[in-house]
C-alpha cells in the first residue's frame, strides 16, 4: 500500500520484481572411483583432460582390473566433461618412505592431504614419504641441505679426537694484524675468530682428520679492550674465515681467550664446505651449488632475531621409475624454513615452514618426523659451544644453544635452529593393491567407500555416476551397480550409468548366450529413473601399452549426455545418429540384431550397435525405470533434472521473504519466462505455474511455507517409426484410400 500524501506532491516508489533468476546448469560433471596407479585415496579430484588424469592418477596398467577404470575415465573426458576421480583404497596399499634415519623404511599409509594433516605431520614413523601409496615412490630420493657448516678444515697429522675436538663445542683461531673490514679502512687489529664444530671425520690411521666448522663471531682486541662482532662467513677473507696454516684451539668447559685452552692444532687445508656438497644420487654426481646458492637464514627469521632456519629440499627420480631418466630432478624447493610460523620472503602470505610448504606444493612428498631430533651425529643434538659462555670464563659474550632450543618446528622469535647438513633420504616400502589380482584389485567394500564420497549433494556436485567396469564376481558387479543406482536415487540430481558384467560379453561368440546373460544380469537391478543401462563393451586402442583393449561403454553413455548438452540441450535424447555416435570404438563385443534388441529394450537395456557408414552408436534412450512412465525416457528425466535444479536455486531467493502476492508474483516472473524459453527450445509441449492464494492458503502461510505447483508436458523422443508404402491402381484417387490402410 502506498504511503498517503498529506499535501500536493509527487511520490516516487520502486518495487523490485527482479529478485532471483533461473539459469540452466550445464550438467557435465561425472564421478568415478577405481584402483589407479597413483593419486590420493578417497579424495575426489577434478580432472578435465587425459593429461590431467595422467598427472594426478598415472597411466593405464596392463591388468584388466586397472586399465578398464583408467580408460573408462579417459573415454568420458574425450566428450568434454569434467570428471571427479576418486582413487580407491586397499589394505595392501603403502606409501614409499624413508623412516627415522637414512634409508630406513616402515609400514605406512597416508591416504590423502587431510589424512596427513590430521595424523602424520608430527609422525615419528618417517622423515619423508611419498604423497600417495604405491610402488611408484620406491625409486625416489629426497636430498636436503642446510647451513650446516662454512668450512671444512683438514688438521694434517693431528687426530681431531686427540686434539680435543667435540661436535657442538667451539674452535678459535688467532688473528694478527688483520685489516678491519669496511670500505676505506686502513686500520688493523689482533684478535681471534670463533666457530662451532658441526662435524668430525677421522682416518683409520687416526691422523689427517677433518672438521666441519660454522663461523660464529670475531673478537677484536684493540688497546685495553675487546669487542665481539657477529659475522657472516665470507670465503677467502682473513677476517671472516679460517685459513690454512692457522693455529686452532678447541674450547672446553672452562672457556677460551685469545690463545685458547686445551690442545691446539694446525689447519693444513681449508675449503668451502658447501662447494663440495653433492646430492647423494646413485647414477649421477650433482653439486648442490649447481642447484642453488648456500641456504641461509630467511628474512622472516632474521627479522625476529632468529637464525639458521634456511634449507633446500630436492626430490629426485633416482632410478628413473617415474620419468625414465635416472637421477632426474623432479622438484626443487629452495629457501624453505625450519620455523613453524615462517612466511615466504617472496610470496607472502604463503607459509614457508618446510612441512606446510611440501604438503601444499610438492607433487611427490610429505615431511613427518622432526629431523633435528635424529642421529646423534647431527649438530644440534649436543649443546653448542658451552665454553663460549661468559659464565664459564669467556670474557666475550656468546649464549650457548642447547638441543631443545634449536629444534625445528618452533616459532622463529629468538631461535637459532640446529642443522643436519647434507642428507639424502632413500625411499622404499611402497606397495600396490592386492597382489592376488595382478596388483590392482579393488574390493566391493572399498569401491562403495570411494563412491560414498559423492553422497552429499550439498558438498559435491555430480551429474553422472559412472560405474566403469564391474568386479570379477557377477554378484559383486550387481551389488556395485545397485549401490550406484541407490546413490543416484537418493541424491535425485544425477543419473548412474551402468554397464554389463565383462564375462557375460567379452570372448563369447554366441550372441544368443550374450543376450541371455545381459537379461539375467540387468533384470534384478533396482528400478529407478535415475539409472541408465547399456549393453556395451568396446574395443579401443591403448596407446600407452600399444595394444587394443576391451572396456565398458557406460562412461561413453555419460559422455554422450555431456556432448548433447554442448550441441543441443539436456532434454534431447543422447541416442541415435545425431548425437549417439561414441568415440574411439573399433568394434563391439556384442552387436545385437533387431530381434535381440527387441528382447533387451523391455528389460530396460539400451543397446549399442555398429552400423556401416555411421559408426558405433547408442540405440535406445530408456532409463532403468521398470514400469511405464514419462520418466522411463532419458530425455524426460534429464529435462526434469535441469528444471528442478534451476528452479530450486530460484526458490532459494524467496526464503525468509514474506508470503504475500508480491513474493508470489516475483517467483512467477522468474519461473514462467524460464519455462517459455525451454518450450521454445523444444523441451516442453506446455506448462502451468500455480503460485497464488489457491495453494498458499492461510494454513500454509501460518506454517511458514511457500508453495508453487509447476505442471510440465515434456517433449517425447521418437522411439518407433512406421513407414507404410501403399501401391494403388492408376485410376484410384489418393483421397479415396488415404487413412484406410
Amino acid at each position: 500500500m502506498a504511503t498517503p500524501q498529506l499535501s500536493p506532491g509527487v511520490l516516487v516508489r520502486e518495487v523490485d520484481l527482479t529478485v532471483g533468476r533461473a539459469d540452466n546448469v550445464l550438467d557435465n560433471i561425472g564421478a568415478m572411483a577405481g584402483p589407479f596407479e597413483i593419486g590420493p585415496i578417497d579424495d575426489p579430484i577434478n580432472i578435465t583432460t587425459e593429461q590431467g588424469l595422467i598427472n594426478v592418477f598415472g597411466k593405464p596398467i596392463s591388468t584388466d582390473a586397472q586399465y578398464e577404470y583408467w580408460m573408462s575415465a579417459s573415454s568420458f573426458l574425450s566428450y568434454g566433461g569434467v570428471l571427479k576421480v576418486c582413487r580407491t583404497d586397499d589394505d595392501d596399499l603403502k606409501n614409499a618412505n624413508a623412516g627415522v634415519g637414512i634409508a630406513s623404511t616402515t609400514t605406512l599409509k597416508i591416504k590423502n592431504y587431510d589424512d596427513y594433516l590430521n595424523n602424520y605431520t608430527d609422525s615419528t614413523a618417517f622423515t619423508y614419504a611419498s604423497k600417495d601409496p604405491g610402488t611408484w615412490g620406491n625409486g625416489l630420493k629426497v636430498c636436503q641441505i642446510d647451513d650446516f657448516a662454512d668450512q671444512t678444515i683438514t688438521l694434517g697429522s693431528t687426530d681431531p679426537a686427540v686434539a680435543g675436538a667435540t661436535i657442538g663445542y667451539g674452535v678459535t683461531g688467532p688473528l694478527s694484524a688483520v685489516a678491519i673490514p669496511g670500505a676505506g679502512t686502513t686500520s688493523s687489529f689482533n684478535g681471534y675468530l670463533k666457530g662451532i664444530i658441526t662435524g668430525i671425520t677421522t682416518t683409520s690411521a687416526g691422523t689427517g682428520g677433518t672438521l666441519n666448522v660454522k663461523i660464529v663471531s670475531r673478537v677484536e682486541t684493540q688497546g685495553a679492550g675487546s669487542t665481539e662482532t657477529k659475522i657472516n662467513y665470507a670465503e677467502g677473507t682473513t677476517a671472516n674465515a679460517f685459513a690454512a696454516d692457522q693455529t686452532l684451539y678447541f674450547v672446553n668447559s672452562v672457556g677460551v681467550g685469545s690463545t685458547g685452552t686445551g690442545i691446539g692444532a694446525t689447519a693444513s687445508t681449508v675449503t668451502d664446505w658447501y662447494d663440495a656438497q653433492t646430492l647423494g644420487l646413485t647414477n649421477a654426481t650433482t653439486y648442490w651449488k649447481s642447484i642453488a646458492p648456500r641456504p641461509t637464514s630467511t628474512v622472516y627469521t632474521t627479522n625476529r632475531s632468529g637464525e639458521g632456519d634456511g634449507m633446500h629440499v630436492v626430490v629426485v627420480d633416482d632410478d628413473g621409475t617415474l620419468t625414465g631418466i635416472k637421477g632426474n630432478i623432479l622438484e626443487k624447493h629452495l629457501g624453505l624454513s625450519k620455523a613453524l610460523d615462517a612466511i615466504s620472503d617472496v610470496n607472502s602470505p604463503q607459509k614457508n615452514y618446510y612441512k606446510n610448504f611440501l604438503a601444499d606444493y610438492s607433487d611427490n612428498i610429505y615431511a613427518g618426523y622432526n629431523i633435528s631430533q635424529g642421529s646423534d651425529t647431527q649438530w644440534g643434538t649436543t649443546p653448542r659451544a658451552t665454553g663460549f659462555d661468559a659464565a664459564a670464563g669467556n670474557a666475550a659474550s656468546y649464549v650457548p644453544i642447547t638441543t631443545g632450543d634449536g629444534l625445528w618446528g618452533q616459532n622463529a622469535q629468538g631461535i637459532t635452529f640446529s642443522a643436519t647438513g647434507n642428507t639424502t633420504y632413500t625411499f622404499a616400502g611402497g606397495v600396490n593393491y592386492d597382489s592376488t589380482y595382478n596388483g590392482y584389485a579393488a574390493t566391493l567394500a572399498n569401491l562403495i567407500t570411494s563412491y560414498g564420497k559423492f553422497q552429499n549433494k550439498d558438498e559435491i556436485e555430480v551429474d553422472y555416476l559412472i560405474m566403469g567396469p564391474g568386479l570379477p564376481n557377477l554378484y559383486d558387479s550387481q551389488a556395485k551397480a545397485n549401490y550406484l543406482l541407490s546413490l543416484a536415487n537418493s541424491r535425485k540430481d544425477c543419473v548412474a550409468t551402468i554397464g554389463p558384467h565383462r564375462n557375460d560379453l567379452v570372448n563369447i561368440t554366441n550372441t544368443t548366450t550374450q543376450t541371455d546373460n545381459l537379461i539375467k544380469y540387468f533384470s534384478p537391478l533396482t528400478s529407478t529413473s535415475y539409472g541408465i543401462f547399456d549393453s556395451g563393451y568396446k574395443y579401443t586402442y591403448d596407446r600407452f601399452n600399444n595394444k587394443f583393449r576391451w572396456i565398458p561403454t557406460n562412461a561413453d553413455v555419460a559422455g554422450l549426455m555431456t556432448r548433447t548438452n554442448l550441441v543441443a540441450y539436456p532434454w534431447f535424447s543422447p541416442a541415435g545418429q545425431q548425437r549417439g555416435v561414441i568415440n574411439n570404438a573399433v568394434k563391439l563385443a556384442y552387436n545385437p540384431t533387431k530381434a535381440q534388441r527387441d528382447q533387451l529394450y523391455p528389460k530396460r537395456v539400451n543397446s549399442f550397435i555398429t552400423t556401416p557408414g555411421l559408426g558405433t552408436l547408442l540405440f535406445g534412450d530408456k532409463t532403468a525405470l521398470g514400469y511405464a512412465s514419462a520418466f522411463d525416457r532419458i530425455n524426460v528425466r534429464r529435462l526434469f533434472l535441469t528444471v528442478e535444479q534451476a528452479l530450486q536455486k530460484a526458490a532459494e531467493a524467496q526464503l525468509f521473504e514474506l508470503n504475500d502476492e508480491l513474493t508470489r508474483a516475483n517467483f512467477r516472473n522468474i519461473v514462467e519466462p524460464y519455462l517459455r524459453d525451454i518450450q521454445a527450445k523444444r523441451g516442453l509441449y506446455g506448462f502451468l505455474v500455480v503460485c497464488d492464494e489457491t495453494n498458499n492458503t492461510p494454513d500454509v502461510i501460518d506454517n511458514n511455507e511457500f508453495r508453487a505447483d509447476i505442471f510440465l508436458k515434456p517433449a517425447k523422443s521418437i522411439n518407433y517409426v512406421t513407414l507404410t508404402f501403399v501401391a494403388t491402381r492408376t485410376g484410384v484417387s489418393f483421397e479415396e484410400v488415404a487413412g484406410r490402410v
